[in-house]
């Protein structure tokens, strides 16, 4: 990885300002933007001579809020920052959704946020057709419009500012098998069922008549519970797959590109 970020008066080329900062809020993105930032070292980076020349670069960015002092006052300032990923291939295709008030950490797949890595085209060069350009450089870009935002629901607008980049490494395996648990949070007044229940060494005729025993569940709610258990083991076998075929998409390109 390298990072890059410092500020001077210079006017730069917009090749940072290209890159989406991920997980910055939204009112302060045009507070990013109020400075001049000086990205010469990115852009030298990419000259002959430079760490990344003649390399396949995925671009992403994100912000530090820092308090710097101005005129004899503090005054707090969003820094952008930009990395930059050596890879034959997309980093991920996933991003992460991650913030202190929310328990759990949730991945989704980059497209559901509206971003993507798409091809960073020169300034000189952007009335040309992306296919004959070829560029070695990709960034990640966002395609929600700040317009469209007052037509979301709050917790769609503050899944953005709780987006963080999601990467793996599809060059190893995993360490730990995956996972065969499922955790149920069976909704049902007046106390919802919670267990855990694993399809490889639970069986769910069992496991189900178990919990009404020990009148945990009502006898009839077992059919629902049951489909519902199914419906949880169906979702956790399907991201399992994915990551797998993730992975396995990852090596292959490797092994194609060597």
């Amino acid at each position: 990885m390298f990072l890059i970020n410092f500020c001077t008066n210079v006017v730069q080329e917009d090749l940072w300002q290209q890159v989406f900062p991920v997980g910055t809020e939204w009112d302060q993105l045009d507070t990013v933007y109020q400075y001049n930032w000086n990205f010469s070292n990115l852009e030298d980076a990419f000259e002959e001579g430079g760490e990344l020349y003649n390399q396949k670069v995925y671009l992403f960015g994100c912000t530090e809020p820092q308090l710097v002092s101005f005129q004899g006052q503090g005054k707090v300032t969003m820094i952008p920052v930009v990395v930059a990923v050596v890879s034959p291939f997309p980093p991920s295709d996933k991003i992460g959704i991650k913030s202190v008030q929310r328990e759990t950490e949730e991945i989704v797949p980059m497209k559901q946020m509206k971003m993507d890595w798409v091809p960073y085209i020169p300034l000189g060069n952007r009335d040309s057709q992306v296919e004959r350009l070829k560029s070695p450089i990709f960034i990640m870009r966002c395609t929600q419009r700040r317009a469209g935002l007052k037509h979301l629901k709050l917790e769609r607008v503050k899944k953005f500012e709780y987006c963080l980049p999601y990467f793996y490494h599809p060059l190893q395996e995993d360490e730990l098998e995956q996972s065969t648990v499922v955790q149920i949070l069976y909704p049902i007044d007046p106390k919802p069922v919670f267990c855990e229940f694993d399809w490889e060494l639970d069986e769910l005729e069992e496991f189900t008549d178990k919990l009404i025993e020990e009148e945990e569940l009502a006898a009839d709610q077992k059919d629902a519970f049951k489909d519902f258990v199914k419906e949880k083991v169906r979702e956790a076998k399907k991201a399992n797959r994915e990551a797998r075929e993730a992975r396995k998409k990852g090596v292959g390109r490797n092994e194609w590109r060597n």
